[in-house]
Order: C-alpha cells, then structure tokens, then sequence
C-alpha cells in the first residue's frame, strides 16, 4: 500500500483529525489531543528563542484511502547550540509521559519506513530542515517509535540513547482479597486495620470527582495541599507555576467530558488530608499528582489515600494503575514494578548535524562525569 505523508503546521488543520488522533494515541491520556492541543495553546509561546517563534511540525502518514493511519506530534523549535529541533509536544514542565509516535499497528512497519524517507530526503526546504529529534519519556517497549528510529539508522541517522527516569505501574488483580495477598504481613495488617478503624468507623471517607461542573472544587483542594506540603519541604509546589496551573484548568475540563480524568480527596475527621489526580484510558489509571496536609504526617494520608484508590480502581475492574515518573519508595512498597523510559537524540544524516548531536553527548558526559566527583 502507498503512504503520503503531509506536513502540518497549524492547530486548525490538525483539529479536522482529533478523532483519527485520539484513536492512534489510545489509551495514554498525554497522547490524546484533548492533552496535547491545551498543552500548546498554553506553552507553545513560551518556547520562543528570541524572534525565532516554535511552530507545529507533525508529519502525518495518509494510505490510499486518505485515511490517517500515523502522527509525529512534534514542535519545530530554533536553538543556537542545536540548531533546529523537533521535539515532543507536552514536554516540559507537564512531566507527559508515555510520548511516543501514533501509528496504526496494522501497518507500522511500512508507515515508519514512510515517515524516515520523508524525513531524511524531502525535508529540504529551509522551513522544513532539522537538524536533530528530541525523544524524551519514551516508554522502552514503544514498538512504533523504535521502529522509526530502526528506519532513521538505516538512513544514515546518528541516534543517542541513555535512560530516562523510570515509570512505576501496578498491575491488579481481579479482588481486593488478591492485592491484599501480595503485600507482607505486616503492611497487609495494617491495611486491614486502616480499614477498619478509619472508614468503617465513618471518620475517613473518600470524595471521587468527574463531573464538569464540580471540578473547580476539587482542583481548588488539591493545589490547597500539593503547594503547603511542597512548602513545608522549602521546595515550590508545581502549580506556583501559573503557566502549569491555567493548563490543568483548562485541559481538567476537556478530559472530564470525555471521562479520561478523575479528582479524588481524602477526608478525614471532616478535613481534606490527602487528595489525587488521576487520568484513565482503557483500564489504565495515570496517578499524575497529588498533595497531602503537611500539619498531619502522623496520620500517613498519602499512603490512605492510596490504598483506598487502589481498591476503588479494582472493584471498578482497571487492569493496572501507572504511578508514572520517579523512583519514590512508596511505589515499591505498594508493589508496583519499574518500567524502563528512554530519551533519545537523533542527528540528520548531514555533517553538521552530527557533529552538533556529538558536541551535546561530549558536554553531557563532563557534566556527569563533574557531578559524580
């Protein structure tokens, strides 16, 4: 089958494909378009180097039917030590992960040998020229975009690849008896006895939020939380960020009418404690931030909070709950296991772009080899 592959440059044009994308990027919520479009209608500009302004730059892949069957949701951005480079869109302070290259896996070995071809040999015109890809939180077992590096190589591409901080995913099992089974003894007891003694006696209960119109509310408690216990450790909290907190704002509303986000709070003795946002897709449940009462430690809310999410997600019949980026013990302790991510970098088969690529890995080495000293 024959594949064409058109340049998109302008929100408008890829806003008569979201339900071709949001089928591709299927079930990672920072795929989605929902996602994606919010997070450069909030931070495209501010990527701006000088006059040199961003733009979209996503290659999509038509087969003969002009059905959209891939997308490379990238943005073109200027740099004076890496010349022009593509790069993710959602990246930055939004911490996505799981980004990776759409693809219809019916036809992605041929989609991505298209999509190398175009990018090494008809990507000429100075407003198309790139110099190096940025890949970063690339999921290790991502097929479609490991095969369009594969076909990269082959055409003479330099490809840098180093670790990412890891992902953490918990998968479930059928009953809550069965999670309860994999914990040790002495954190399954302690479980129980939560259990019993905070929620049954009614002095701790669980607030879960998806509808539109009670969101502010609940987005209102968790920034309340997150910032006093970022606070608490001389640390800023995400959402001091205006940029970061007018993003969750605006996309919070677009995934809820889709059902792909969820807000949850603990209550305990009749005050917020602990509270949680999440993102969903196809049984799939993005833990993504989350805040606690700095002024009740003693009391352990994240790790209630937590628990009682995990047996919501298990008595609603998810398959696994993905606590994303970052090795904190926590996740072990609720024995979720490490998932390997990847940050690639990737050079034109031109001298000068490599040559860039070489110059970043050699800085990027002293830098690691200064800091471990």
């Amino acid at each position: 089958m024959r594949f064409t592959v058109k340049l998109l440059t302008e929100l408008v044009d890829l806003a008569d494909h979201t339900d071709a994308w949001d089928r591709l990027a299927w079930p990672i919520p920072f795929r989605n378009w929902s996602w994606i479009s919010a997070w450069w209608q909030h931070y495209g500009s501010s990527l701006a180097n000088g006059a040199r302004r961003p733009r979209l730059f996503v290659p999509s892949v038509f087969d003969g039917d002009n059905q959209l069957v891939a997308i490379a949701p990238w943005l073109r951005r200027f740099s004076l030590t890496e010349g022009w480079v593509l790069e993710w869109l959602g990246g930055g302070e939004a911490c996505s992960d799981y980004l990776g290259l759409l693809a219809d896996t019916a036809a992605t070995d041929t989609v991505t040998e298209s999509l190398a071809d175009w990018l090494c040999e008809e990507c000429q015109d100075p407003s198309e020229r790139w110099d190096q890809i940025w890949m970063d939180s690339v999921d290790s077992q991502d097929r479609p975009t490991a095969q369009l590096l594969a076909a990269l190589a082959k055409r003479d591409c330099l490809v840098h690849r180093c670790d990412g901080p890891r992902c953490w995913r918990l998968s479930l099992p059928s009953t809550w008896d069965g999670y309860l089974e994999r914990l040790s003894k002495s954190h399954r007891k302690q479980v129980r006895r939560r259990e019993r003694n905070l929620f049954e006696s009614g002095r701790a209960r669980l607030h879960t939020v998806t509808a539109h119109d009670q969101l502010p509310l609940a987005f209102a408690v968790l920034v309340d939380l997150h910032q006093r216990r970022r606070e608490s450790l001389g640390q800023r909290g995400r959402f001091s960020s205006p940029r970061f907190a007018a993003f969750h704002r605006d996309v919070l509303q677009r995934l809820a009418e889709q059902g792909r986000c969820a807000l949850h709070w603990l209550e305990l003795d009749g005050r917020p404690a602990a509270a949680e946002y999440h993102l969903r897709g196809a049984g799939l449940v993005f833990a993504y931030q989350s805040g606690i009462d700095p002024e009740r430690l003693e009391q352990e809310p994240g790790n209630l909070v937590t628990t009682m999410l995990l047996k919501q997600a298990i008595e609603r019949g998810d398959r696994a709950v993905d606590f994303l980026r970052g090795d904190e013990a926590y996740k072990s302790h609720f024995r979720a296991e490490p998932r390997p991510m990847v940050r690639y970098r990737i050079a034109a088969p031109r001298w000068q772009a490599r040559c860039r690529l070489l110059g970043w890995t050699a800085a990027r080495s002293v830098k690691n080899l200064l800091v471990s000293q």
